[in-house]
């Protein structure tokens, strides 16, 4: 009878043990190290306290988890938190009602939000233009140059001196390819956000109109003289096989730590992986156009935030909160750090990364920081921003895979992409 007694009070208990956790479901971009760096964060952050179990669930590429994102929401069934690369930003802002803001949300769950403890260059990304911050930016990241640095000594190349122009880029990846190191000289991920969207900040040249979107309506200006030099010199490079296109996001990774190209441009962020491949690989800053004045200036976040959706319950929102407050602490940002290639978001976890001499000992590691941080960011070099962003890379995607195909040149891939790209943009806006 006792031991009945006791197996009906523990079916009696269950139920209470299993409400006693509110489940916080996180949809995210990341595989491969930065994915395993995701399961650890929630598994510790889940292991420090009891009242909330954050549960992350991969949802594909970064395009892949806006568009399914999108799609809960209107069916009603949107996660808690969802993660959304630079991108969907101005997607997301416009979504008024569909989230709720960063901000807010830990105000409201009891954490001081001090936003001058994050690094001004990412949280301006990530708010209003009166200052409130939106989403969390959990991952942001600046693009920066790999090289393989067995390929470049068999080349003849400097292994410890990389290029630092797109002009002694293209020199070096012929000399790669030309000397049989590797099968190609160099390639890339991201052509719209490198070459495109930071190729405007790094080089202080105008995207578009209205300081490139954020103070207002833009208008494509990405068929000026600066890009079309650029992207016929990549079109010419791919041409001659130096130059392999690897795809529209970062499937050109794949590329480099095959051990195919000697140079990859990609982000930070994709550190994890480099290192995983065991390459003897070296870091420099992205390169730029040494004919452009005043370059280079500043390269701006790319990465994603995390972004908190409306209509949640109280509990819901307490539970996340402290899942940001967890974020923010320096020791989880200084992992995510060190681990991802990822940016810092706290100024405390910069500075106690310099403190215990990483950078000391990983110079390279600093590199993205300080080509964000390096100068005052001007009108050109803030970032950008349009309410069909998305739309308007895959517009740029389609025009630069025909000219690296050898259907069209650079002036007429860019004359199409900014044609096309600004009646998307009248019609997004309404006019």
């Amino acid at each position: 009878m006792k031991t009945q007694a006791l197996w009906i009070a523990g079916l009696v208990a269950m139920p209470f043990a299993a409400q006693a956790q509110t489940e916080i479901s996180w949809w995210h971009a990341m595989s491969g190290a930065n994915g395993e760096v995701v399961n650890k964060i929630a598994t510790d952050f889940n292991a420090s306290q009891s009242e909330y179990v954050v549960k992350p669930v991969f949802k594909g590429t970064y395009p892949e988890t806006l568009n399914a994102g999108i799609a809960a929401f209107r069916a009603g069934q949107a996660p808690d938190i969802i993660q959304v690369f630079d991108v969907g930003t101005g997607v997301m802002m416009a979504a008024q009602g569909a989230v709720k803001p960063v901000a807010e949300v830990l105000e409201e769950g009891g954490f001081k939000f001090d936003k001058s403890q994050y690094l001004a260059g990412i949280v301006g990304y990530y708010s209003t233009p009166e200052g409130d911050m939106l989403s969390f930016p959990y991952n942001s990241s600046s693009p920066v140059m790999y090289y393989n640095k067995d390929i470049f000594t068999k080349a003849g190349l400097d292994a410890e001196n990389p290029p630092k122009t797109w002009a002694d880029v293209w020199t070096a990846a012929r000399k790669i390819k030309e000397s049989g190191a590797a099968t190609c000289g160099y390639t890339s991920t991201w052509l719209t956000w490198i070459h495109t969207e930071t190729f405007a900040a790094w080089n202080d040249t105008p995207w578009a109109t209205n300081e490139n979107g954020l103070a207002g309506q833009p208008e494509l200006e990405i068929d000026s003289p600066l890009y079309v030099k650029h992207f016929q010199e990549l079109a010419d490079l791919a041409k001659e096989g130096v130059f392999v296109y690897g795809g529209r996001t970062s499937e050109a990774k794949q590329n480099f730590t095959s051990g195919e190209c000697g140079i990859l441009t990609e982000s930070s962020g994709g550190l994890g992986d480099i290192v995983k491949a065991g390459i003897n690989y070296g870091i420099g800053q992205l390169p730029y156009d040494e004919t452009a004045p005043g370059a280079p200036q500043n390269t701006t976040p790319g990465g994603a935030s995390l972004w908190v959706m409306g209509g949640k319950s109280d509990e819901t929102y307490k539970g996340v909160a402290a899942f940001f407050n967890y974020l923010s602490q320096t020791p989880v940002q200084q992992h995510l750090h060190e681990q991802s290639g990822y940016l810092p978001v706290t100024m405390a976890a910069y500075e106690a990364t310099k403190a215990s001499g990483f950078y000391q000992t990983n110079p390279a590691r600093e590199v993205p920081i300080l080509q964000m941080s390096g100068k005052p960011p001007t009108a050109n070099s803030k970032g950008v921003r349009a309410a069909n962003l998305p739309q308007l890379r895959d517009i740029q995607n389609e025009e630069y895979e025909k000219m690296l195909a050898g259907q069209q040149d650079a002036a007429t891939a860019l004359k199409n992409a900014a044609e096309r790209g600004n009646a998307a943009i009248k019609e997004a806006y309404g006019n």
